[in-house]
């Protein structure tokens, strides 16, 4: 398949679920589709980036106007996670006194969420977005492709792929605990995971499942640092203390989910995992095309 032909037919399924799933969004009353919209926009990104050598994409169309508007729509994300994991895991456990002591922390995260859809609704009617939009239907209808557009697409793999994990296993997430280091290991991880997903072959789907289960132990515990944060700020109690039983069920989760990535850490660390992976991808695309 040719690299046009390809890039054409993904450009096309992505555009499709962001329009798709722009509604939905936008109704706020479900968290799902919002999600799900950021994840087409994350992919677009990269999309955008990875083969900006094969097309001539139009003023205004880039990777960074796509980001732009994902990190805009990253905070309601965030509270809707917050606000599942306290609602539907920890209440249900904790004694009658700490769920009273939680009612300003649950009422704090409604009015934070009401603001950032707010901000959802702003960034996908906003005119930047809308023009991207639009501006990618028109090219998908004259695409415009560099002379490597009717190169083979398994031809030129490595090259695609090799930006996604240059320096990847030198990051020090692997090595180190602070959440800082775990959250940009995450983040690079999902780069990775997305980019690879654009281009596999059937020999890549278990190092995708692998990524994946890596993105989410790490994602898992970003999301209990960020709900000790919320716990503490701007409180005038002590989690530890006014809220024992909710303190010893984060630490407790956060030390299962620790455990569990150093266990997943120490396996991708080995060189002989590390070679097995480099090896596949420098093996060349099986298969048909594979839309996110």
């Amino acid at each position: 398949m040719e690299l046009s032909v390809y890039l054409q037919d993904l450009l096309q399924a992505t555009v499709k679920q962001l329009i798709a799933l722009q509604a939905s969004a936008l109704a706020g009353s479900d968290p799902e589709p919002l999600h799900q919209l950021r994840i087409q926009l994350r992919r677009l990104a990269l999309l955008l980036e990875l083969f900006e050598p094969v097309a001539r994409w139009p003023e205004g169309v880039s990777s960074s106007r796509a980001e732009k508007v994902c990190r805009r729509l990253g905070m309601a994300r965030d509270l809707d996670v917050l606000r599942d994991r306290l609602e539907h895991v920890f209440l249900p456990q904790l004694p009658e006194d700490e769920i009273n002591a939680l009612k300003g922390v649950r009422k704090q995260l409604k009015r934070e969420r009401r603001l950032a859809i707010a901000e959802v609704e702003e960034a996908l009617r906003g005119r930047r977005y809308l023009k991207l939009l639009a501006r990618l239907q028109a090219w998908l209808k004259e695409p415009r492709f560099t002379s490597l557009g009717s190169e083979p697409l398994d031809a030129w793999m490595l090259e695609f792929h090799a930006p996604l994990i240059s320096d990847l296993f030198l990051l020090p997430g692997w090595r180190s605990e602070s959440a800082s280091d775990l959250h940009q290991l995450r983040q690079r991880l999902k780069r990775c995971r997305y980019g690879l997903a654009l281009s596999p072959g059937p020999h890549l789907l278990p190092w995708l499942a692998q990524l994946k289960r890596s993105q989410q132990l790490l994602g898992e515990l970003n999301d209990l640092h960020v709900f000790e944060l919320a716990l503490d700020a701007g409180r005038s109690f002590q989690p530890d203390v006014t809220c024992p039983v909710l303190t010893s069920l984060v630490a407790s989760q956060r030390q299962v989910a620790l455990l569990q990535w150093r266990d997943l850490a120490a396996q991708w660390s080995t060189s002989s995992t590390r070679l097995s992976f480099h090896q596949a991808l420098l093996a060349p695309v099986v298969g048909g095309l594979t839309r996110p």
